[in-house]
């Protein structure tokens, strides 16, 4: 089985920090360089299979081991998205493609597949898993589902309230130890609940489970009720700059801001 490589200062589930991770997107060395230079905590990115931004940049399993390198010596920890169904012809190469993220000291997979959470312990008995919004967590006993498969961290689906939160972290008292918990506090909020949206498929062929949404939900539309338009709705960007759940009595341990497929510039 494969050890993994802890990164400095790495999340451990004992008490939520005093202020929560920042987690910043990167698809590219130049976004990767800017989010450490503006004083991200860690940074999320995909290769080249198996994210839910496949026509966005990714990385590959070539510039892994420069990557890890760069941001551990700037003390800066990088999480794999790996969030993605995966179909089990696909299982040999998703098993590949673990054992290089593994082995080149990447601090988490952020995975969606039950599947392959189990793959990953199968490989390893210690490399972090933390649980993707894509796996639609929204209750207490998502979070103990979570917990049984190996996981060391649970982002929240995007759908739910501070009050929500804050009532699965109560449930979590309970628990010895709670899991941390992370809470995306900018970028697109999906119409369906997170990781159950069939609309990018049924519309255009284009699953959002397989990383090729076409987010059609941002698009333009009329609200037609007994035959007559009323008004044109289309899907908001979720911005918690205000009520972010960091400054509330709820802590939680991550705040990740997304889309991946921004530029530095954006």
């Amino acid at each position: 089985m494969l050890a993994a490589t802890p990164a400095p200062a790495a999340l451990t589930p004992t008490r939520a920090p005093a202020r929560p991770e920042l987690l910043a997107p990167a698809g590219d060395w130049e976004c990767a360089r800017a989010a450490v230079e503006n004083g991200a905590d860690a940074i999320y990115f995909g290769l080249e299979r198996f994210n839910a931004r496949m026509r966005a940049k990714n990385f590959t399993q070539a510039d892994l081991p420069g990557l890890m390198k760069f941001l551990h010596h700037r003390g800066v920890r990088g999480y794999v998205t790996f969030n993605t169904l995966v179909f089990t012809a696909e299982l040999a190469d998703a098993e590949s493609y673990l054992r290089t993220i593994i082995a080149a000291g990447v601090d988490a997979a952020i995975v969606q597949d039950v599947g392959i959470c189990r793959l990953i312990r199968a490989l390893s008995p210690d490399f972090p898993i933390h649980t993707s919004t894509q796996l639609t967590v929204t209750s207490a006993a998502g979070v103990e589902f979570a917990r049984d498969l190996g996981a060391q961290l649970v982002v929240l689906a995007r759908e739910n309230s501070i009050a929500e939160i804050e009532k699965i972290q109560t449930a979590q008292a309970e628990s010895a130890p709670p899991l941390p918990l992370e809470v995306f506090v900018h970028g697109a909020l999906c119409v369906a609940y997170s990781g159950q949206c069939l609309t990018s498929e049924s519309l255009g062929g284009r699953s959002a489970n397989r990383g090729e949404c076409a987010q059609a939900c941002r698009l333009p539309y009329d609200l037609i009720s007994d035959g007559q338009k009323s008004t044109s709705v289309t899907a908001a960007t979720c911005s918690v700059r205000k009520t972010s759940p960091a400054s509330t009595s709820c802590p939680i341990w991550s705040a990740p801001v997304s889309p991946r497929s921004k530029s530095r510039a954006g």
